[in-house]
C-alpha cells in the first residue's frame, strides 16, 4: 500500500513538473494563481481574525480582564514595595558627622608654629536617636506596608461587583430589546388584523383601534430606543474597565472604539452562586452578632486592623520622645612645634552629649496626646465601617429574599398567566366575541410582564454578587463568582 502511494505522489510530480516545463503554461497564468492563492489566505485570516475580535464576551472574562488592567493595583504593589524600602532603611543610625579645622590660630601671623596651643583638629560624632525610636519606625512602616495586601483584595473585590453590575444591565437592555423586538411583530400582525377587518366592516373594529394600534408600535420604538441607549451605556461603562492602562491614551482612542463596537455578550446568564445561602433560612432580621461573623475576615475590615496598630506604634514613637538623645564624639588634635622649638604633644577628646526634655515637656505631653486621640479615631472609623456593612448586608439578604420570591411568582404564575390571557383575548377577538382593546392590553400586560421578569433576574444576579462581596476572605480574590452554565 505504501509503494502504491509513493508511486502516485511519484507520477503526480511528473505530471506537474511536465507542466511546468510546457509552453501551455505561461509565467502570466502563474503568477495570476499565486496572487488569487496568497488573497484567498489573506482573506481567510481577516475573517479568522474578525471572527476572534467579535468572540462573545463572558462575565467571568469581563471580571478577569478588569482586574488584570486596573492601574490601581499596580500602584498600590508599587506603594507597598516602597513602604517596605522605607521600613528596611528605617533602622540605620543617623549619618556619621566629621569635623575638621584648626583652632587657636594667632590673628597677628597666622603662623601655625607661632603659639604651642594652636592646633589642627580633626573630629567624628555619632548621634542615636531617642529609646527605641527606630525599631518603633521600622515597625510602623512595616505595618502599613501590610496594609496593601489586603487593600488591593478589597480592590479587586469591588472591581468584580462593579463589572458584574455593568455586564449584567447590558445583558438586561440585550435581553429586554429582544422581547421587544419579538412582540412588535406581534404588534404589526395586530395592526393588519385591525386593518383588515375595518375594510371588511366588521362591527368589533373601529376607526379609533386602528389609531391605537398605531400608537403602541410607537410606543414600543421608543421602548427600544430607550433599551438602547441604556445597553450603550453599560456597555460603554464596562468597556472602560477592560482597557488597558497605557500613557498614550489620545494616540489609542480610535483602537478603542473599534474594539469597543465589535464588543458583544455571551447570549445567555452565568450561573451565580451564592455563598452562605444558609443565610436566606430565616426571613426575619438578624442580628449584629449572628452577622459579624461572615464579615469579620473582610480586607477592608483587615487593612484598617492594621491600621490601628500601626497607630498604636505612634504612641509608643511619642512616648520616646520623653527619653534623652544621646550622642558620642571624639577628636584628634595635632600641635607642631613653638617658635622656641619645642615639641607640642598631640591632645585627643572625648565626649558624650545628651539633651532632656526639660523645657519641651509640654510639648511632648501634647504630641502624646494627639497620638492617643488619632488611635482612638481609626478605632470609631472601623466600627463606623462594620456597622455600615451588617447594615448594607442585612439589607441586600432581605432584598434577596423578596426578589426570590417575586422570581418564583413570575415564573410559576405571572408569565403562564399573561400569555394565557394574550391567546385568549386574541381568540375571541378573531371570533368576533371580544373587541380589540381588549387585546391590545392583554399583550401589552405581556411584555410588561416578560420585561419585568428579566429585571427581577438580573436584579437578584446583582444581589447576589453584592452579597458575595461580604463574604470574600482576606486572601480572597475573586471567587465570588462561579460560572456553571446556562440560567433557567
Amino acid at each position: 500500500m505504501h509503494k502504491q502511494r509513493q508511486s502516485f505522489s511519484q507520477v503526480l510530480q511528473y505530471r506537474f513538473n511536465h507542466l511546468l516545463t510546457s509552453r501551455r503554461i505561461t509565467n502570466v497564468f502563474i503568477t495570476t494563481t499565486f496572487l488569487l492563492l496568497f488573497n484567498s489566505l489573506s482573506l481567510q485570516a481577516n475573517q479568522y481574525e474578525a471572527k476572534q475580535n467579535k468572540m462573545p464576551l463572558s462575565l467571568e472574562q469581563a471580571i478577569k480582564r478588569a482586574q488584570q488592567n486596573d492601574p490601581w493595583l499596580q500602584g498600590s504593589l508599587y506603594r507597598q514595595h516602597s513602604m517596605e524600602a522605607l521600613s528596611a532603611a528605617a533602622i540605620s543610625l543617623p549619618d556619621t558627622k566629621f569635623s575638621v579645622g584648626v583652632a587657636n590660630l594667632p590673628f597677628d601671623s597666622f603662623a601655625f608654629d607661632q603659639e604651642p596651643m594652636t592646633q589642627f583638629r580633626v573630629g567624628v560624632q555619632q548621634a542615636f536617636p531617642r529609646g527605641d525610636t527606630l525599631a518603633l519606625r521600622q515597625k510602623q512602616l512595616s505595618l502599613r506596608s501590610t496594609q496593601h495586601p489586603f487593600q488591593r483584595a478589597k480592590q479587586r473585590a469591588e472591581v468584580a461587583v462593579i463589572v458584574s453590575e455593568l455586564w449584567l444591565d447590558a445583558f438586561a437592555a440585550e435581553e429586554s430589546i429582544r422581547i421587544t423586538l419579538e412582540n412588535r411583530e406581534l404588534f404589526d400582525y395586530l395592526v393588519d388584523i385591525a386593518t383588515s377587518n375595518l375594510a371588511s366592516g366588521l362591527k368589533k373594529t373601529r376607526q379609533q383601534d386602528l389609531i391605537r394600534a398605531r400608537l403602541e408600535l410607537t410606543h414600543l420604538d421608543d421602548r427600544l430606543i430607550v433599551l438602547q441607549q441604556r445597553h450603550d451605556v453599560a456597555v460603554f461603562k464596562l468597556w472602560q474597565w477592560l482597557q488597558t492602562a497605557i500613557p498614550q491614551v489620545a494616540d489609542n482612542l480610535a483602537s478603542i472604539d473599534a474594539q469597543h463596537d465589535r464588543m458583544r455578550l455571551l447570549n445567555h446568564l452565568p450561573h451565580i452562586e451564592l455563598k452562605h445561602a444558609e443565610l436566606l433560612q430565616n426571613a426575619l432580621p438578624l442580628s449584629a452578632q449572628t452577622l459579624w461573623p461572615y464579615v469579620a475576615d473582610h480586607p477592608s475590615i483587615r487593612s484598617i486592623e492594621q491600621k490601628i496598630i500601626a497607630s498604636r506604634v505612634n504612641i509608643d514613637l511619642a512616648k520616646q520622645k520623653f527619653m534623652p538623645q544621646w550622642g558620642v564624639n571624639a577628636s584628634y588634635s595635632y600641635r607642631n612645634q613653638d617658635s622656641r622649638g619645642h615639641n607640642a604633644a598631640d591632645l585627643v577628646s572625648l565626649g558624650v552629649t545628651f539633651d532632656l526634655p526639660i523645657f519641651t515637656h509640654k510639648r511632648h505631653d501634647h504630641e502624646l496626646q494627639s497620638a492617643i486621640s488619632d488611635n482612638d479615631a481609626i478605632e470609631t472609623e472601623k466600627w463606623s465601617l462594620v456597622r455600615n456593612m451588617l447594615a448594607a448586608l442585612e439589607a441586600a439578604r432581605g432584598r434577596l429574599i423578596h426578589l426570590s420570591k417575586r422570581q418564583h411568582l413570575y415564573e410559576s404564575r405571572l408569565l403562564k398567566e399573561t400569555h394565557s390571557q394574550a391567546e385568549a383575548a386574541l381568540i375571541a377577538y378573531t371570533h368576533g366575541d371580544a373587541e380589540f382593546a381588549e387585546v391590545m392590553r392583554a399583550r401589552i400586560a405581556r411584555l410588561n410582564v416578560q420585561i419585568d421578569a428579566v429585571a427581577i433576574v438580573i436584579e437578584r444576579m446583582k444581589t447576589i454578587v453584592q452579597l458575595n462581596y461580604f463574604f470574600i476572605g482576606s486572601n480572597a480574590m475573586e471567587n465570588n463568582i462561579q460560572l456553571g452554565g446556562d440560567h433557567e
